[in-house]
């Protein structure tokens, strides 16, 4: 810097300031070059920003359209307030229901017989009580550390069996009350006491807390209210259920039951609701058609282009939108709609933009409902009526396909080893069963009590425990009891295929019932080929892997019992499931937005490196000026020293002018 600072002192005309002009005027031409190329670059990623965004808004409403779910919109109204409807349109449809409640959940609730002088000094007894409350079963001890009557309701509460504790103070001392958790009568309490006075059905010490079918007359505790489920009768048909919720009753319905009461329940379908999905898709292209306008439109009057003018990609996706929505769906030749111009959908010739004529649609979809949503959604059509489209995969292509089984599922399933006897007796020593179902969930069964029982009443008894089952409801499985021409009983899992089974685990003296542990036989996976291709099997449902021809990934599900040919489906491909599949290909990661943005990326990063390289040839630049004028200015010094020097000289050789 130095050196820098002190050019021009030979010369007066190299100085540093000239340096830094020639410098600035050597830089300028490329940095010029290299900001318009960055500016054009930004300029080009915004842009392609904008369409990216308006082609994923696109995306929401058309993958909505193509789930044939959401084309079907369903209402539901109760004349009566206290039946409450509500609906699930994926699985209702239209209908007319009469409700009559004659029955209302409740939880049971038991107190005490005796009144307790004081809650935490007066002994209740020693010993335990097993509390069974549905399939669960709780023992609680009391001994020297909690013999009081608070003692007792905190061991109750804090062991969590199925029922809540607590203390009444009547006035006239304290009493113990019970409430159930869960309404319903399968939700009762059985209260057994193992009391240490050694007698524990006679009302005192510990059998005082004791409520089950073996306790003395007036002894154990009161109930003041008895566990009931709820009934109601739909159009005649008697229903119950443990609360006061009734889901799924018929498909797609579920009611809420406050009162007791009668109720018309209609089921309309809301065309209105699809309507207003279709309206969302047509918003959101003709606001993908507006971005487009103002990126890659032309102004005739101004002579001006949009950044994305003539782009490749823009033109292609124009095109290929166009294809999608205005041409007919393949396998809808001869239906009674083929396009979207058939449901009110066309193409404003001058501005691209989509009108679209809701009334016209709303008589499409009540008219021609399976059409309109094969327009939109993918859809199998089957010819076999217990052959059901389950799905497609990214590779399944439109067409027609034979399906052909060579074995149907089957369920697993345990047979009893003997049959069940007569004049059956259920009670304390035999009540209990356990089976595992489907290799996974543990199902605790504790029985109703009775004498003189049948073997179907036995078949009824277990199947009301097995359907009221908390285990087997949360694991969304079932079993089904019956007999055999043996009169033996059959466990069947609900479920098909190899995963599905029963197993009996433990059974209390199960000789009358012809039960003892034993694992069952599990069911089969469904096999066969779907376009000629062998398919693999899950239960009933028949699939072909990725790279199968043209029907990869397609899924069905086959019902019944009949092997061999079973018909063909038609995979039909709409509009809504193409368009997302285009707008895919260019958002997606390895889309053609993502290809022209990387490359403009690219480009910006090589900007950037241009950059580096200029600021190093630049100071190149420099340090080679500072060097040539230090030399220059230096040479110049040294002229005008001897310039000096001889001017000098020479005056001191002139004659004396003075003399």
């Amino acid at each position: 810097m130095a050196g820098i600072s002190s050019l021009g002192i030979g010369s007066g005309v190299l100085t540093s300031d000239l340096v830094d002009q020639l410098t600035a005027a050597e830089r300028r031409p490329t940095e010029i070059r290299l900001d318009r190329k960055t500016e054009k670059s930004e300029a080009m990623l915004s842009a392609y920003g904008k369409l990216r965004s308006a082609i994923t808004e696109l995306r929401l409403p058309m993958r909505q359209l193509s789930a044939a779910d959401n084309l079907k919109a369903f209402s539901a109204s109760s004349s009566n307030e206290n039946i409450g409807v509500s609906v699930d349109s994926t699985k209702a449809s239209r209908g007319s229901y009469s409700i009559e409640v004659t029955s209302l959940a409740s939880g049971q609730a038991l107190a005490s017989r005796d009144a307790f002088a004081d809650r935490d000094t007066v002994p209740v007894g020693e010993g335990t009580l097993t509390f069974a409350v549905g399939d669960k079963t709780t023992e609680i001890t009391i001994d020297s550390s909690n013999n009081s009557l608070q003692g007792l309701a905190d061991a109750i509460n804090d062991a969590d069996v199925g029922a809540s504790a607590g203390l009444i103070d009547t006035g006239n001392g304290f009493q113990l009350v019970l409430s159930a958790d869960e309404t319903g009568e399968a939700n009762a309490v059985s209260i057994t006491a193992n009391d240490s006075d050694g007698n524990n059905t006679n009302g005192a010490g510990l059998s005082r807390f004791a409520f089950n079918a073996d306790m003395d007359p007036g002894t154990g505790f009161d109930e003041t209210i008895a566990a009931s489920n709820a009934v109601m009768k739909l159009n005649g048909i008697e229903v119950t259920r443990a609360t006061n919720s009734f889901e799924n009753v018929i498909d797609g319905l579920s009611f809420d039951i406050k009162d007791l009461g009668t109720s018309t329940v209609k089921v309309n379908q809301d065309l209105g609701a699809v309507t207003d999905r279709v309206q969302g898709f047509v918003d959101k292209f003709n606001a993908l058609q507006s971005t487009i306008d103002g990126l890659a439109g032309f102004n005739a009057e101004a002579g001006i282009g949009g950044l994305l003018n003539g782009d490749s990609t823009v033109r292609n996706l124009q095109g290929q939108l166009r294809n999608v929505l205005t041409g007919m769906v393949s396998g809808l030749e001869s239906a009674s709609v083929r396009s979207l111009a058939d449901v009110g959908i066309t193409t404003d010739a001058e501005t691209g933009d989509l009108k679209f004529d809701r009334e016209v649609f709303e008589t499409q979809l009540k008219n021609n409902p399976d059409d309109v949503t094969a327009l939109f959604a993918e859809q199998g059509r089957t010819t076999d009526e217990q052959v059901e489209f389950v799905r497609s995969g990214s590779g399944t292509e439109p067409g027609k396909y034979d399906i052909n089984v060579t074995q149907t599922a089957t369920r697993g399933e345990l047979v009893a080893g003997s049959a069940v006897g007569s004049d059956i007796k259920i009670d304390a020593n035999n009540d209990e069963l356990s089976l595992k179902v489907n290799g996974e969930t543990t199902v605790n069964l504790k029985l109703a009590h009775g004498t003189g029982l049948s073997a179907q009443d036995l078949v009824s008894n277990i199947q009301a425990q097995l359907d009221s089952n908390s285990a087997l409801g949360a694991a969304g499985e079932s079993v089904q009891v019956s007999l055999d021409s043996n009169n033996k009983l059959v466990f069947t899992s609900g479920k098909y295929g190899s995963e599905s089974n029963v197993s009996i685990t433990s059974v209390e003296d199960g000789g009358k019932f012809g039960l003892a542990t034993a694992t069952g036989t599990a069911g089969e996976d469904i096999v066969g080929t779907i376009n000629g291709r062998t398919a693999k099997g899950d239960g009933q449902v028949l699939y072909l892997g990725s790279d199968n021809g043209p029907a990869s990934g397609l899924q069905v599900r086959v019902l019944g019992d009949q092997t061999g040919d079973r018909g063909s489906i038609n995979f039909v491909q709409g509009v809504g499931k193409s368009t997302v599949d285009l707008v895919n290909s260019f958002v997606g990661a390895d889309g053609k937005l993502e290809s022209r943005t990387s490359s403009l990326n690219h480009d910006l990063e090589q900007i950037q490196e241009d950059r580096v390289k200029l600021d190093q040839r630049v100071e190149s630049f420099r340090e080679r000026l500072v060097k040539q004028f230090s030399a220059a200015d230096s040479l110049i010094s040294q002229l005008n020293n001897t310039r000096d020097y001889v001017t000098q000289q020479l005056a001191a050789l002139a004659p004396n002018k003075s003399k």
